[in-house]
């Protein structure tokens, strides 16, 4: 997984067959805890991912995932369209697809489901896509939208057979790829391209994950800027590239975004995993200030969050979820 909070998840639930991490999912119970439920779900995606070896199981995993985008948990089903994203198993794309366009759905669920679309490459996508680029109400997703289908064009087009790109630290399939290195940036250059709103976001992305490559604290600073931009979805991604690369630095910067009660909760949220992720001695007191936040998916988010500071800081690694 890309990030320490998603390795932490990944962790096996032990013994558990594929309908006990369904049910654990699921909240079938009605007990399970929400990280319990984290962990589930990503033992599902691991199913998920082995398409090639046991379609039969896999396109089960994917089923039961997708079960839980009847949750109330705006986090969770954000969470289970990433973790759809992320499996690169196309028989992900029919329901991600329905989500997009579902005006019943959070909108934070909308914007991760066409986000996914776009990691899977799903060339089928591209003119529902394009098409809620235009017209969809919700500016998230539109953006979103533009971006997966630049992303979904990239990736099947030629341009991208001539590209050198550096080798990647992490393993998630990221919503645009870096710039190429066949031209050196100096970080100042990348940052200006990082902020220039005139430029396509699908640029401006790739940029930004340049930037987390190059990953120092120099360009976690430079990154840190673009916390200043209008776009909530573009903020929301800077703060889950600062939960990759795991930097101190940039710890404080984070405060303060999560801090920002009139900022739109994705970005909140995102801030409140990400220092989650870095779990230094000073970002506890922090979360727990969260705990009772007003914003249903902030107060979640500082609830995975410490669970993942908890385990980050520990030397008990097993857990025992509940069914």
């Amino acid at each position: 997984m890309s990030t320490n909070f998603e390795k932490h998840f990944e962790e096996t639930v032990e013994g558990s067959t594929l309908e006990q991490l369904r049910d654990i999912l699921i909240n079938k119970s009605g007990k399970s805890e929400l990280a319990n439920r984290f962990r589930a779900l990503f033992n599902l995606k691991c199913v998920a991912e082995e398409f090639a070896k046991d379609p039969v199981a896999a396109k089960k995993a994917v089923d039961y995932i997708s079960e839980s985008f009847g949750d109330s948990s705006e986090l969770l089903k954000h969470e289970v369209a990433y973790v759809l994203g992320q499996t690169k198993n196309m028989e992900s794309c029919p329901v991600l697809r329905e989500v997009t366009i579902d005006q019943n759905q959070q909108c934070m669920v909308r914007h991760e489901a066409a986000e996914a679309l776009g990691a899977l490459g799903d060339a089928g996508s591209l003119e529902l896509l394009e098409k809620a680029a235009v017209e969809d109400p919700a500016l998230e997703v539109r953006q979103t939208c533009e971006l997966a289908a630049a992303r979904i064009k990239w990736q099947h087009g030629t341009e991208r057979e001539k590209e050198h790109l550096q080798k990647s630290l992490y393993s998630s399939i990221d919503p645009a790829p870096p710039l190429a290195l066949q031209k050196e940036y100096k970080i100042e250059e990348l940052k200006n391209i990082l902020n220039d709103q005139s430029q396509p976001m699908f640029e401006r992305y790739r940029a930004m994950f340049r930037l987390r490559d190059i990953d120092t604290d120099e360009a976690c600073l430079a990154l840190a800027t673009g916390f200043n931009d209008p776009s909530a979805l573009f903020k929301h991604e800077i703060a889950y590239v600062f939960g990759q690369m795991g930097n101190p630095v940039i710890v404080p910067h984070l405060v303060e975004v999560l801090a920002r009660k009139e900022e739109a909760p994705m970005v909140r949220h995102e801030a409140a995993e990400a220092l989650g992720s870095i779990a230094t001695e000073d970002v506890l007191p922090v979360l727990k200030g969260y705990l009772n936040d007003d914003v249903d998916v902030v107060r979640e988010s500082a609830i995975v969050a410490l669970d993942m500071y908890e385990y980050e800081n520990s030397t008990q690694l097993e857990y025992a979820p509940a069914a």
